[in-house]
């Protein structure tokens, strides 16, 4: 836990203090790639909750699914078709299906008490 910590705040750290820019025209694929991310970490959360938790699938899956679908946008990009609209979709969906696990798990942790 107190690498998670201190990873975080390294992170911050970097992201407030580091002047890194990228051009408007790849926020498409970014915004896309973030958003896959961050099912990933609650989808890492949601297993942790659960006593399920692997750091190789979470690793994996972290840069597997940013990595897939800032591809996915690409690709529709290039063909004019917008395919991140499935990204955001199923990314989505699976964000708030995590959240509402960790919702119930933490409900459940405060009424027993």
């Amino acid at each position: 836990m107190l690498f998670a910590i201190i990873g975080l705040m390294l992170g911050v750290f970097l992201g407030l203090y580091l002047p890194i820019t990228y051009p408007a025209t790849y926020s498409l694929y970014i915004s896309v790639a973030i958003l896959a991310a961050l099912d990933s970490v609650f989808g890492a959360l949601r297993a942790s909750v659960e006593n399920k938790f692997n750091t190789n699938i979470f690793v994996s899956g972290f840069f597997g699914n940013a990595i897939l679908a800032g591809f996915l946008a690409y690709i529709g990009d290039r063909l004019g078709v917008p395919l991140y609209y499935a990204a955001i979709f199923a990314f989505g969906v699976r964000l708030f299906q995590n959240f509402a696990i960790l919702r119930r798990h933490l409900l459940e942790k405060i009424q027993s008490r």
